[in-house]
């Protein structure tokens, strides 16, 4: 299943859902109003506890089995090893050590309502679970936009993922709407982090801690966002300049950027000179390309590059679409 997202069949539903919009694997729950935290961990299905677990082997040199049923019995305990397991299913999720700490899923939101205080202000847009449920994930827009012009406004949003197999720390990060890989932007705010990671032995006392700190992040990032978006409606830039900002934007490696940078002849693939193609298509031809901040300048190039990743390109699978937000903190 490409989507990977999680089916329960106990409720025949699939563990996602979305405000108003159908998502692009129309899987889930749709709903018209913005939902309380309580409220969207009951529509994308993660109403789930974690419990960790301890694991057994097999004596080999003195089996033992159930009576009964005469199914062998693990009975050797292992020593600091751990199964996590959802409760509701069974369903063995990952193996972790003795120090790792089960971050439930309603702690994962309470993250995000500790912010701003119970919630207000931030708006929970989707959530879901991956695989048998060993992954989270949540968006939840922003009150504020990113104003470029006079009415050009950029949705705000962070992101949150955690894991439940021990594969990873709890990332949450700042992103706008328009965004998808951060490399460039990051660059031109002088290589800032745009959001933390939290490890999964960190107390409750030390995520709330860095909720706020992740408050920060977002509000002197959109400000750095704004004032960076502003400047670069002034730049102008010729056709020529686009094109070769776009190639230096979507080139595959090192040895071709360079080559570009430098003004050099080099061979590229045709799926390089195609993705070029589509690229320079979107911003010649969509109408949020047309605008007066965007037509003809700097911040148009930019987002002729977001727009075809967030519009245009399509991607192998669901799951993959989401891979830049999950590795976007650095």
């Amino acid at each position: 299943m490409a989507h990977n997202l999680n089916y329960n069949p106990k409720t025949d539903k699939h563990s996602f859902f979305s405000v108003k919009e159908k998502a692009w694997h129309s899987l889930g729950t749709i709903v018209e109003q913005y939902p309380t935290s309580s409220e969207a961990i009951q529509f994308a299905g993660l109403d789930y506890l974690v419990e960790k677990r301890p694991l057994f082997t097999y004596d080999t040199a003195n089996f033992s089995s159930d009576p009964e049923t005469d199914i062998l019995l693990p009975q050797i305990k292992i020593p600091d090893v751990f199964a996590t397991v959802r409760t509701d299913t069974d369903e063995a999720l990952g193996v972790v050590g003795k120090d790792y700490h089960v971050v439930q899923n309603v702690d994962a939101f309470s993250f995000f309502d500790s912010i701003v205080g119970g919630g207000e202000g931030i708006l929970y847009e989707t959530a879901g679970a991956l695989g048998r449920g060993e992954r989270i994930f949540i968006t939840a827009k922003l009150p504020d936009y990113i104003k470029v012009g006079r009415n050009d406004l950029i949705e705000q949003y962070l992101f949150l993922t955690t894991s439940h197999n021990g594969s990873g720390s709890i990332t949450a990060a700042f992103t706008p709407v328009r965004i998808v890989c951060q490399n460039t932007l990051n660059a031109a705010m002088r290589s800032q982090a745009n959001g933390i990671k939290i490890k999964h032995t960190a107390n409750a006392h030390d995520r709330l801690k860095q909720a706020h700190q992740l408050m920060g992040i977002s509000h002197q990032l959109g400000n750095e966002m704004q004032e960076i978006f502003n400047q670069w409606t002034k730049i102008r830039i010729s056709d020529k300049q686009v094109k070769k900002l776009v190639q230096l934007a979507m080139a595959p490696n090192l040895e071709i950027y360079d080559a570009i940078r430098m003004g050099k002849e080099l061979e590229t693939s045709t799926l390089y000179n195609n993705t070029i193609d589509k690229v320079l298509e979107y911003a010649g031809t969509s109408p949020s390309q047309q605008m007066e901040t965007t037509k003809g300048n700097l911040f148009g190039a930019y987002n002729s590059v977001t727009g075809y990743f967030q519009n245009v390109r399509e991607f192998k699978t669901d799951e993959s679409k989401l891979i830049p937000l999950w590795e976007g903190v650095q």
